[in-house]
């Protein structure tokens, strides 16, 4: 007699397959991220160079009403400076620290690591105490004034921090300087101040790219208004009624009953800037020192012919 086959056991299910719908969507959020972070750092840095730029010429710059491409725009030339700067100073460290780090990594240099170990982290703590009351004050009276003071304490910062994370790096890493030992409460510790000092050096670079973006903003506003404003078209005002304003060198001339209804003829004027509701107008004869800016209402009391500069 035949004996019956017991049933083949159960086979598992297949881990189901990953659709490229959702492979892609990985790999597409892995990119957008920095994407999305690097657009608001321009956006942010071009709102800035706006803002200290129109400040400075009296002109609000909320009243102007920029996209958002346009601003993004204007953070170009702003942040490349700084960038190219950031870049090659990151390199040369890079370099100066890594062969440090090479050196230090024999185990021969076991005492001189240590050492090193303190001296970074000594060096690093001062510089950034230095540096750090900017942050949180203005007491910034140790610090010459121009551009070490707006400039030098977050930079004290970036370079104490910078010390700071490679000591950090070295008491963390074995003698070879490329593995990290095994995880420990102490470790542990020194991950989490290594993280601190991260997020200053972040901070430090991010106040002190903001810093030369604002001060780019005015100084191109005043070279622009010593300039006699070159570069903005000139403008010709038709009004109905005879305008107040202060601004120098305006020829004014009045048609009478037969150049009713806007019978009030100005010229001179530079059209500085144009908001939905406002002209921003300024002398052509108008210099940083003794510039007025005449804020002419777009309410039909008068039109403007607008010729290229």
């Amino acid at each position: 007699m035949s004996t019956s086959q017991p049933p083949p056991p159960p086979q598992a299910d297949p881990a189901p397959r990953r659709s490229p719908a959702s492979t892609f969507a990985e790999k597409a959020a892995i990119i957008a991220a920095p994407g999305t972070i690097t657009f608001a750092l321009l956006y942010y840095f071009g709102s800035l160079y706006i803002k200290a730029y129109y400040s400075a010429l009296g002109v609000p710059a909320e009243d102007l009403g920029f996209s958002i491409q346009g601003t993004v725009a204007n953070s170009t030339n702003a942040v490349f400076l700084p960038l190219c700067a950031l870049l090659v100073g990151g390199l040369i460290v890079l370099l100066a620290l890594g062969g440090l780090g090479r050196r230090l990594a024999d185990p021969a240099n076991t005492a001189r690591r240590r050492t090193a170990i303190i001296w970074l982290l000594a060096v690093g703590v001062t510089l950034m105490l230095l540096g750090l009351p900017v942050f949180f004050s203005d007491l910034l009276s140790l610090f010459p004034a121009g551009w070490p003071r707006r400039f030098l304490p977050g930079l004290m910062v970036a370079v104490g921090a910078t010390l700071a994370v490679f000591a950090v790096h070295l008491r963390l890493s074995k003698s070879t300087g490329v593995r990290l030992r095994q995880a420990s409460p102490s470790d542990r510790t020194w991950l989490a101040v290594g993280t601190l000092l991260m997020g200053l050096l972040t901070l430090s670079l991010f106040y002190d790219i903001a810093q030369y973006v604002t001060g780019l903003g005015r100084g191109d506003a005043q070279l622009h208004a010593m300039g006699g404003y070159r570069g903005t078209p000139w403008v010709m005002i038709h009004s109905r009624v005879p305008l107040r304003h202060h601004a120098r060198s305006i020829e004014f001339t009045d048609y009478g009953g037969q150049g009713a209804p806007y019978r009030y003829e100005y010229r001179g004027f530079r059209l500085l800037a144009k908001s939905p509701t406002r002209f921003y107008l300024v002398s052509y004869d108008s210099k940083w020192f003794d510039r007025h800016v005449v804020v002419l209402p777009d309410n039909g009391i008068a039109w403007l012919e607008i010729r290229g500069a």
